[in-house]
């Protein structure tokens, strides 16, 4: 039971790992022991999270922009000259798009879906062969991130955000039963309010988002590593195809 969360022996690569939640993440697997590999588009960023990380143990930046199905391939290849196997992925990289329903143009919505949900399918694809390999010792994982838009509806004219996130939480299920085959476990979280780039409301103004929750806080580094860590983990083994909704309460509270 004391290695029901460890990590220690496992390889990880993280897309969108350079800061936010992808940053959590990577922070928390390398307490656990992992070597982990981070990537993301602007590569000095990159570099500097993979550099400050390599305090906690091997961190590795490799700068991609996987926005593009070559640009995964790419990252595939620069991860290949380092591992011939995975044990854990992380889909991360994302992106989200507002804009009021009679004006949402269609660069919105393509930038929004290809990264969302088009690229954690065919970067799962290109690394299936390092997974399964993996999967030949223990079980593989992939874990996407989605968010609670896919669960329930925001306010907000998000309207590709939400519909990619709601995609991939079905895309998860279907992709799960298929890779189960191949001793690889596919779940995603759910993540709510959670200081980054992207959920700018959440960082700049934490009191405000905060009331709005029914925990009363928005989320920590420790939540967001601890719901990665249990899915990457033994202890998640038997989870399949699931979404763990991370959110303090804000998904029940729209319902």
């Amino acid at each position: 039971m004391n290695e029901l969360f460890s990590l220690k022996g496992r390889t990880a690569l993280i897309t969108g790992g350079s800061r936010g939640i992808g940053r959590m993440i990577a922070e928390g697997f390398l307490k656990q022991g992992a070597k982990v590999y981070i990537s993301a588009r602007k590569a000095a960023a990159c570099d500097q999270t993979a550099a400050e990380l390599s305090a906690l143990g091997t961190c590795v930046s490799l700068p991609a922009d996987v926005s593009t199905v070559e640009g995964a391939r790419a990252l595939v290849a620069a991860y290949s000259q380092h591992e011939d196997q995975l044990d854990i992925l992380v889909n991360n990289a994302g992106a989200a798009w507002g804009a009021p329903f009679d004006d949402f143009p269609e660069s919105g919505w393509d930038k929004v879906v290809d990264l969302n949900l088009k690229t954690p399918f065919f970067l799962t694809q290109a690394l299936h062969g390092h997974l399964t390999k993996a999967g030949k010792s223990r079980v593989a994982k992939v874990i996407n991130i989605a968010s609670i838009d896919g669960v329930s509806v925001n306010p907000m004219e998000t309207y590709s955000y939400a519909a990619s996130k709601a995609g991939l939480i079905h895309m998860t299920r279907r992709m799960a039963l298929r890779l189960v085959q191949d001793n690889i476990v596919v779940t995603a979280i759910a993540p709510g309010a959670f200081a980054s780039e992207m959920n700018k409301d959440a960082r700049d103004h934490e009191t405000e988002v905060s009331a709005r929750i029914p925990a009363g806080r928005i989320g920590t580094t420790e939540d967001m590593a601890g719901a990665a860590i249990y899915l990457a983990s033994r202890a998640g083994d038997y989870v399949v195809g699931s979404t763990l909704v991370v959110d303090g309460g804000v998904t029940h509270a729209r319902g």
